[in-house]
Parts: structure tokens; sequence; C-alpha cells
């Protein structure tokens, strides 16, 4: 054996895969898909008959939760589609850099600085106009395949 210590960049996932194979007949309405790379919520689904060589097909129509872009698909309803992990986290917002950052308040008690404004306009001045009015904000923050964009906000109350 080798005298040499190994030392491992420790990730938070544990190695887990961003996605999981499911069977394709079995994704259903408001369920999570990906198609061409990207992580969507199943908006439509259909199943044809089974032709003349045998598969039933399922058309999934999904729009991408980070991009709201509308993406389809065609598989084999015996054929396994990859479902992506999808993950939401509720984090209060402490505070709003100029470079257009937040800085948000994590269960143990840990700061999160790495999110960026959300690109929705509605959203985006939610979450300034809150701000700037010194309520306590709550975002809800959904992680797929790596990526992560605050999807929701709630008002818990004016800061003490």
């Amino acid at each position: 054996m080798s005298d040499e210590e190994h030392h491992f960049e420790s990730k938070a996932d544990a190695g887990a895969s961003k996605t999981y194979p499911q069977q394709a007949g079995t994704i259903r309405k408001n369920g999570y898909i990906v198609i061409k790379g990207r992580p969507c919520k199943v908006v439509e689904v259909s199943t044809s008959k089974t032709g003349k060589h045998g598969h039933a097909k399922c058309h999934f129509v999904g729009i991408d939760i980070f991009t709201a872009k509308k993406l389809e698909d065609i598989v084999p309803s015996s054929h396994n589609c990859d479902v992506p992990h999808v993950n939401r986290t509720d984090y209060q917002l402490i505070d709003i850099s100029e470079d257009g950052f937040l800085s948000l308040l994590t269960e143990n008690g840990n700061t999160k600085d790495d999110l960026k404004l959300p690109t929705d306009d509605n959203l985006l001045t939610q979450i300034k106009d809150g701000f700037a009015e010194g309520k306590d904000l709550v975002v809800s923050v959904m992680s797929a395949m790596g990526e992560e964009q605050i999807c929701a906000l709630k008002d818990i109350g004016p800061k003490n």
C-alpha cells in the first residue's frame, strides 16, 4: 500500500446523479422531465396507440423551469426518460448587493450569497419594493441539475 493520503473535495450532493430514470409511460402532467438537456415541468402528455412496429409513443410538452421556454419530445412509452431531482428551499432575505446578488439566510444560520436577482420583472419589483419597505421577505429557490433560481416570494411581516 502507498503512504500517500488522499484528499477529496466534498460536494453537498455526495456525487448523486442530477437525474433519475423513469419509464416514459408513467410520467404524468405536472411531473418533471428532462427535454433536450433542460429540466421541464410537464404541461401536456398524449399517448399514441401502438403502431405496426409495436411501440406506443408518449408526446411530452414541457416548460423549462428556469427559462419558461416550451419544449417538446416524443419517446416510446416503454423507454426510460430522465427526470430531474427538483428541490425547493426557502431562505430569508437579508440584503441586496449593488451588483444584483442577494444575501440569504439558510436554515442553519449561514449566509448564501451566490444567487442573482430573478429575471422575472414582476418578481424582481416585488423583491426590491418589499426590501425597500423593510419587510421580512422569504424567497423560494428552485434548484435542479446544478442550476438555482428564485421562483416565489413570501412576506412574513415587517421587521422589528
